[in-house]
């Protein structure tokens, strides 16, 4: 008997089973196994498991668990193994109509359909089968399998016979059936059995302490070594035999790799090719009104590789999609990556850039010489993004096009917190395992605890956290859960289930079960649809110029020499703009000092590790005209613009043509053969350079020197396409915030909600602009913050409580009734059923209704009375006698004292995010004679920096060291933003008088930055 697994459920099936290849394979290989077959209970994981199991030398048999369907409410379950290429084809297809359907299971009716090619085990020892294990079932089984192709399996886990193998034996035999042993493996071990049930608790949301938890233990489905396998089946021994025959006869497997590109419907007598070709012409006389002959040549060549190499079709699908979205108004990026570099995508309006005018290389995109899928990301407004790939499924069918599956791993921190969840560890506990780890410190758990001894010493204490490690450490890395790709999407020709399974995602479209990596591998073509936050910036930055001012507002008209923009670059005046934002960024601008578009490229291919070291030298070259010399004359046209120094990919490549007399394709591989630094490559890659520059004249030390600079900068180099075409999102914004900064900060405003301090930035640059911020009104805000006369008004949706549907109500009813003047007329306009506490509080917190001219305290005192009033006035909604009753009514205020200051701002605070009136700290400043630094102006300070600073204690946290000794953490806030700020013991116990929340202090101390984040560490606390 050939030794051989058939029933192995891996750790890719989502804490179905925890097993993990790398320690599966070689256990395998140490026992001599031949064969093992994965029955997951979907096609999760088989990709990766066939090239783990060959390169053990071990044959991989693909199968499924299948939860089949045989009544109403009755599922057993079944093993199908793919016996031939046709059956691996309908394991594909059991798999997706199983997985597409709500309850995940395959109707008996179906099986037939899908039996060709397949062999099917009836495991009747399973607990599926208790009360089915009868004649009538085996006879269903058999009609829809096929007698040749049906098993009935019996299992003997840990040697322990099931209580009616004897009758199933029976059964089998007078239905002429042959029986083979089964032993399903769910984890490697016999040890590893706890370990499953903290995964099945994981998986099914309980606690391994809850009395009522679903019993899902799996005994003994470990992996039996081959003694223990003969031992439990020392009766039965051609049970296993039929075991082995069967996984043997099984030579299903992965189809050879071809690209399987998807076709665009052409009209009768057309081809792809000619519609391209077609398209390409029309497409650039609309871009360029007169086309010249770099123009035209760019473009036939481009399209003669396009079509020889089999990728007409993508190009026009590609094109099409975009098409529709700019029909419909949603916002497309001006182009992504290396596809910037092409002609035929700028001519196809797939992208925004011009290639020959910023100097870009098609063959770093495509190269003939490189056969590789073509790789088009498009980048649309995030909001509106679904509606082009929902088009995409509608044009091409439903089963043509999936979204991309991801999957969710537990991670060192995440497998900690959520095994010691299932232990029912308390929030300390849970706290304090979150805290010791450090992953950025540690790859695994393992070295996580071995580099903490405080967590060393929390496990020793007890028993129970020594099983906690063990569990985690054994699941640590495994698929926990399955999600949607944030970009990508595959189209086919053919019904996706040919290729890949599916199942079911969002949005009615199809996921694949295989991640991306797997899916590129079947040959399919993926596309990425990527959602960009900034377009919807944009996007809703344009929607208001437009209203506000009409005409239609284009971003592409934008001109590229604004110096209002050049200058806000130079300033680094980049909050809220595109890859501008960090302060390393800024730093680099300030130095470089834009003056033109291409400088403003430049810095984001300069600002990145390595090639950050460059930005002085490029600095000095530029703005003090510092001298330097090239290696070669032959550089300089390639080097001018980036001032002699290699910044992209596309400049190696031009080297590689200008002075070794390259193609551009060759100089695309010799671009990515360097960058891979491989010795053996590096030394061949020279002589071809240097020979080849020798060949055309040049000085073979020079020769050797370009190409070591070639070789220096290979792994700096940055896609100038991708560079061009990002910085004109940035530009764009950036010209926005230069020349409408009112409209580029209310929408902006409207992305940060939520965030505090990044809102109380905003808004203090936008004061600093003379952009005053207006608080929302009933009468005048819409949902979204709005430009009036030059100013921000709030809109009603930035307001905490403030919903869509209510504000709908207020909509309609400002559209019929006149400006409301009272809190009065407002309740009865949206009448009694919408006044309510829940909807009003908030719009009096914030300001909404102060225009009725009566003080917070007075209208929070008042909104039953006016509730009373709008009942009143309109009973029921009752219309017709509304004007009468209201001519007579004469509703009152009722008295609601005084409303303290700090209440009224933190009741702002509470419903806004942020302070909208007057901030104390800026009154406190105003009276007192001394300077007071910013709290946003302490990141900039260097460690150990005395600082003085005026603000609020909005938060204090007081503890005890290890000596006992008290000491505490407050958060101090001021107008522009809030900072942690430390109390050692000593100046604890000179200060802690002072220390009460909503006080407000001086503080003086210094700058100290922990985990990179600055915060002070306090010397004294005064009441000011």
């Amino acid at each position: 008997m050939a030794l051989v697994y058939p029933q192995v459920i891996t750790g890719a099936d989502l804490l179905h089973g925890i097993i993990k290849l790398d320690q599966l394979a070689p256990l395998l290989k140490r026992r001599g196994a031949v064969a093992v077959g994965i029955v997951n209970s979907k096609m999760y994981g088989v990709r990766s498991f066939c090239k783990v199991m060959e390169k053990y030398g071990i044959k991989p048999v693909i199968g499924l668990s299948i939860e089949l369907l045989i009544d109403d409410d009755r599922t057993v379950l079944l093993y199908a193994y793919a016996k031939d290429d046709i059956g691996y084809s309908n394991l594909l297809k059991i798999s997706s109509a199983s997985s597409t359907r709500e309850t995940e299971t395959l109707p008996l009716k179906w099986l037939k359909a899908y039996s060709a090619g397949c062999i099917f085990i009836c495991p009747m020892t399973d607990d599926s089968y208790e009360g089915l294990r009868n004649v009538d079932l085996i006879r269903l089984l058999t009609n829809s399998c096929g007698e040749e192709s049906l098993y009935i399996g019996v299992g003997r886990p840990g040697g322990i016979r099931h209580h009616e193998e004897y009758a199933i034996v029976e059964m089998a035999e007078a239905a002429h059936l042959t029986i083979t042993a089964i032993q399903e493996s769910r984890y490697l071990h016999k040890e590893d059995e706890f370990a499953f049930e903290v995964a099945s608790a994981i998986r099914l949301g309980y606690k391994l302490n809850d009395p009522s938890k679903p019993q899902t233990r799996k005994e003994n489905a470990y992996v039996p070594a081959e003694e223990e396998l003969k031992d439990w089946f020392s009766d039965r021994p051609e049970w296993l035999s039929n075991m082995s025959e069967m996984l043997l006869y099984c030579n299903g497997g992965l189809p050879p790799a071809q690209f399987i590109l998807p076709k665009f419907p052409v009209a009768e007598g057309m081809t792809a090719e000619k519609l391209l070709k077609s398209n390409c012409q029309a497409g650039l006389k609309r871009r360029i009104p007169f086309i010249d002959e770099r123009y035209e040549k760019r473009l036939e060549k481009e399209i003669g590789i396009i079509c020889e190499m089999g990728f007409a079709d993508y190009f026009l699908i590609v094109e099409d999609f975009i098409r529709f979205a700019r029909e419909h108004g949603i916002l497309t990026g001006p182009g992504r990556g290396s596809s910037a570099g092409s002609l035929v995508a700028y001519a196809l309006h797939i992208t925004d850039v011009d290639p020959i005018r910023y100097n870009l290389i098609f063959e770093r995109f495509l190269n003939p010489g490189r056969i590789t899928m073509p790789d088009i990301d498009v980048d649309f407004a995030d909001h509106r993004r679904s509606e082009v790939i929902e088009y995409v499924a509608r044009k091409y069918g439903k089963g043509h096009v999936a979204q991309i599956i991801t999957f969710g791993t537990l991670s060192t921190k995440s497998v900690a917190r959520n095994v010691a969840r299932v232990f029912d560890f308390t929030n300390e506990e849970m706290a304090f395992v979150s805290n010791a780890i450090r992953e950025e410190h540690a790859r695994s758990l393992e070295e996580a605890v071995n580099n903490s001894k405080p967590l060393q010493q929390w496990i020793a204490i007890d028993p129970i956290r020594e099983k906690w490690l063990h569990a985690a450490k054994a699941l640590e890395g495994l698929p926990r859960n399955a999600s949607t790709h944030a970009a990508g999407v595959v189209l086919s020709p053919t019904p996706l289930v040919n290729t890949v399974p599916l199942q079911n995602g969002g949005e009615d479209i199809y996921l694949t079960q295989w991640a991306m990596g797997d899916v590129e591998e079947s040959g399919l073509l993926k596309m990425d649809f990527l959602g960009l936050r900034n377009l919807t910036l944009m996007d809703r930055i344009k929607s208001m110029i437009e209203h506000d001012k009409g005409g239609t507002f284009r971003y592409d008209k934008i001109p590229l020499n604004d110096d209002k923009t050049l200058e806000l670059f130079r300033a680094g005046d980049t909050t809220g703009i595109f890859q501008f934002e960090s302060a390393g960024m800024r730093d680099a601008l300030r130095l470089i000092k834009p003056d033109k578009f291409e400088d403003v490229y430049a810095a984001t291919a300069l600002y990145r590790p390595g090639p950050m070291e460059n930005i002085p030298l490029y600095s000095k070259r530029k703005n003090a005209h510092e001298r330097f010399t090239y290696l070669h004359p032959e550089l300089e046209p390639i080097l001018k613009e980036t001032e002699g120094i290699i910044v992209y990919q596309e400049q190696i490549m031009q080297i590689a043509v200008r002075i070794a007399g390259f193609s551009l394709s060759e100089a695309d591989l010799l671009r990515r053969a360097v960058s891979k630094k491989k010795r053996e490559i590096l030394h061949e890659e020279r002589i071809h350079f240097v020979q080849s520059a020798v060949r055309r004249n040049f000085p073979e030390k020079v020769a050797a020197d370009i190409y070591d600079l070639i070789v220096k900068f290979a792994d700096y180099g940055f896609p100038k396409s991708h560079a061009v075409a990002y910085s004109y999102i940035s530009y764009q914004l950036a010209y926005v915030k230069a020349n409408e900064p009112a409209y580029f900060y209310a929408a902006l405003l409207s992305t940060a909600a939520g965030n505090q301090e990044k809102m109380m930035e905003m808004i203090r640059e936008a004061k600093e602009k003379g952009i005053q911020i207006l608080p929302p009104s009933v009468n005048k805000s819409k949902y979204m913050h709005i430009v009036e006369n030059g100013h921000i008004r709030l809109g009603l949706g930035a307001i905490k409580g403030i919903t869509p549907t209510f504000y709908n109500v207020l909509k309609e009813a400002r559209r019929i009734s006149k400006p409301w003047t009272s809190l009065f007329d407002f309740a009865v306009a949206i009448g009694g059923d919408h006044f309510t506490e829940k909807n009003i509080i908030p719009l009096v917190k914030a300001g909404a209704l102060d225009e009725f001219g009566e003080s917070r305290a007075v209208l929070l005192a008042s909104i039953d009375a006016a509730r009373n009033h709008a009942l009143f006035v309109r009973p029921e909604g009752d219309d017709l006698l509304h004007e009468v009753i209201y001519s007579v009514a004469n509703p009152k205020y009722s008295p609601g004292g005084t409303m303290k200051r700090l209440t009224l701002l933190e009741n702002e605070r509470e419903v806004l995010g942020f302070y909208l009136s007057e901030h104390p700290a800026v009154e406190m400043k105003r009276r007192m004679q001394e300077r007071y630094l910013a709290l946003s102006e302490v990141d900039k300070m260097n460690d150990r920096t005395f600082v003085k600073v005026v603000g609020l204690l909005i938060d204090i946290k007081r503890i005890r060291t290890k000596k006992g000794e008290a000491m505490a953490f407050v958060t101090l806030q001021d107008e522009t933003g809030e900072k942690s700020c430390t109390i050692f013991p000593k100046q604890y116990a000179a200060n802690n008088v002072h220390l009460q929340e909503l006080n407000l202090v001086m503080i003086e101390g210094t700058v100290e930055r922990r985990r990179g984040q600055p915060q002070i560490v306090v010397q004294s606390v005064k009441e000011v």
